[in-house]
């Protein structure tokens, strides 16, 4: 190996050998400890600490880096106390976590590191948003984000490298080749020669490099650095190594040719520049023991401190408590002043207000820039705020939810604009993984609102028409948010904006143009978790949301002798079970509805929750209504037999009757 050190000090050259042994010795007690029982599981870097500690060397201190399994040297080189990293491993108090996830899935904002999630992939997508938070401030600064060669094969790596490129932003993305994904080798997960061939079909660099060769890491990613701040770009950096244990401890390494071993072995990134450094007296042995025994004493006291720390409290009220950030949303009421507005209009004017009264707010979507979007609820506002705040993505859906949790992170509040609901799966598990967890993981939370155009009876076919809510009602970390009134729309989504937490904001297209109302002109947020009493009466309460609220105000205009409690839900995550359980036990027959399909529903669990907790104040079997447990088909009889609208009017009139 040829070490290059330019015109590097003595002084540098030995901070970067003390930086590359650090986490190898790290390791090798770890792994001891993995033996021992005191820890449940390793992912070992061993052989590929350049990679790590280049990257941090390089990067600036207050320079967001977001790595993988084996970069324990960013960890290390940011100067993490290691008693903190060790009770995260070994889930005591001390850590980041608070016990709640393992190894590396953790970040810290005082450290400017993001931990991944054992999703490959995403990752990503967060780098994308906090690069381009950077993009906005205009500070100078760049994004590092690691990708293992396996991971490049994920949808997520493709989209935020486009979106990257698209958007100019000053990110690097890391991806070290080390020969293998778990098992499987390099020739069964992809063709190209060199990852960094794949900058040509993205219209970015691409650079290569000896992964294990310290000096040419540093030298290589430190010039980038310096030029991506001035020059906003991505760049993906290929570090060429090999992984010289197991995937994890567990998996072993049998699948593994012995020569390669050999020939990778002879590479050692610490005993090669080790040896160099001698050989150029620019370390003595003496002080090579020295630094050598002053980081195992490092490693030791720092044990003790773990080591001493009490087991971690269980505390049922603590983790319900984690799951949001607690912020008080502060009331703003609406005005006395109102005009006549459409629903939709209603929801562009509550989106146009927030952008005026946050400066770190930016939107983001298909088409939603010049166009306005597919149904114009942007229309008119990149005129107003420009390109870089209104901003079209690509057809990205996940590196754009990802992007959102990394303006966040960077200080910024976004709006994710799904163009219909039905195409979030695209994007699903940033929410479920990313946006969910994140706050009750390492407290960090997650300020981005999806909006959800949704829903049927449109005649747009099985793609455009669904009912996804129920998707993300078993998601803990998520609110749920879906207005059937235009005043209820702008209210409700200025509380999802001022909410620091992530909002998932459904909004019925079938209400769009129809449904017309007074809305106050002024911003103002209706409270999450209220729901809304339409009207009134003692006969029977009727439980629904969105559509489903219109379809029943016909059925009791329809039905005038039926006097009935309608609640509208307004907010489904966390849905308001007092006002749902005081009428139902006041009128003592209770139909729940909605437009979702009637199997696993929302409704479902509200009908549980009444069945459990007002059994005896019922006069009759609670009953659901929902559409056919089908696909929504495109025709419009077949449409409208799918709906359930004219079965809640013959299930009214029994539950009435009965």
């Amino acid at each position: 190996m040829q070490f290059d050190r330019k015109d590097y000090s003595d002084e540098l050259l030995i901070r970067l050998y003390h930086e590359l042994i650090r986490p190898r010795l790290i390791e090798e007690k770890m792994l001891v400890l993995l033996r021992q029982g005191k820890l449940a599981k390793w992912f070992s870097g061993i052989g590929q600490e350049a990679i790590a500690v280049g990257a941090a060397m390089a990067a600036l201190p207050d320079e967001y880096i977001l790595p993988m399994h084996r970069n324990l040297g960013v960890f290390s080189v940011r100067q993490i106390p290691l008693h903190r990293l060790f009770s995260q491993w070994m889930g005591k108090p001390g850590g980041f976590t608070k016990g709640r996830d393992r190894s590396f899935h953790f970040g810290t904002q005082e450290y400017h590191i993001i931990g991944m999630i054992s999703h490959l992939g995403p990752q990503n997508g967060i780098a994308d948003g906090i690069a381009l938070g950077n993009l906005l401030k205009e500070n100078n600064s760049a994004t590092i984000v690691f990708s293992g060669d396996g991971g490049t094969s994920e949808g997520d790596f493709h989209e935020a490298v486009n979106v990257a490129a698209v958007w100019d932003l000053p990110v690097i993305f890391i991806v070290e080749n080390n020969g293998y994904g778990l098992s499987t080798p390099s020739s069964e997960q992809f063709r190209c020669k060199s990852f960094a061939d794949k900058g040509i079909g993205y219209g970015i660099e691409g650079v290569s490099v000896d992964g294990n060769n310290i000096l040419e890491v540093y030298h290589t990613l430190n010039t980038l650095l310096k030029d991506i701040r001035q020059n906003p770009r991505p760049v993906i950096f290929e570090a060429r190594t090999f992984r010289m244990r197991g995937h994890e401890e567990a998996s072993g390494t049998k699948y593994v040719p012995q020569h390669l071993f050999d020939e990778w072995g002879k590479k050692d990134p610490i005993a090669n520049f080790e040896n160099f450094l001698l050989e150029n007296n620019i370390l003595s042995k003496q002080r090579v023991e020295d630094i050598r025994s002053k980081i195992k004493k490092e490693i030791e006291d720092n044990l003790q401190i773990t080591y001493s720390e009490n087991e971690i409290e269980v505390d049922t009220q603590s983790e319900l408590n984690d799951l949001f950030e607690q912020h008080e949303v502060a009331v703003i009421n609406p005005s006395e002043s109102k005009t006549e507005k459409r629903f939709l209009d209603a929801i562009s004017e509550s989106m146009r207000q927030a952008m005026q009264r946050h400066p770190n707010m930016v939107i983001m979507g298909q088409d939603i820039a010049e166009y306005g979007g597919a149904f114009k609820a942007t229309q008119g506002f990149v005129e107003e705020f420009g390109k870089s705040r209104v901003r079209n993505t690509p057809i990205t859906e996940s590196a754009i939810i990802g992007a959102g949790l990394g303006l966040s992170i960077n200080g910024y509040k976004s709006i994710v604009e799904m163009q219909f609901a039905d195409f979030v799966t695209c994007g699903f598990n940033q929410i479920a993984n990313n946006l969910a967890k994140t706050h009750y993981r390492w407290g960090q939370n997650a300020d981005v609102v999806v909006r959800m155009p949704t829903g049927a009876a449109v005649g747009a076919g099985p793609f455009h028409s669904q009912s996804t809510e129920a998707w993300f009602f078993h998601i803990p970390g998520l609110k749920i948010v879906y207005p059937a009134f235009p005043q209820d729309a702008k209210g409700l989504l200025a509380a999802a904006i001022e909410d620091p937490n992530p909002v998932m904001y459904f909004e019925h297209k079938a209400l769009y143009r129809s449904i017309s109302g007074l809305v106050s002109d002024n911003y103002f947020t209706l409270p999450i978790g209220k729901g809304n009493l339409v009207q009134q009466g003692n006969d029977l309460t009727i439980v629904t949301y969105g559509l489903g609220v219109h379809w029943a105000l016909e059925a009791l205009k329809e039905f005038p002798q039926i006097n009935a409690d309608l609640i509208d839900l307004r907010t489904l995550l966390p849905w308001d079970k007092e006002l749902v359980m005081e009428s139902v036990k006041r009128t003592g027959k209770v139909i729940v509805f909605h437009e979702d399909t009637l199997t696993g529903g929302i409704g479902a669990e509200i009908a549980a929750v009444i069945g459990h907790e007002c059994f005896k104040f019922l006069d009759a079997p609670v009953v659901r209504c929902g559409s056919l447990d089908t696909p929504v088909p495109m025709s419009h009889g077949l449409e409208w037999n799918f709906l359930p609208r004219d079965r809640f009017k013959k299930h009214l009139l029994e539950l009435y009757q009965y």
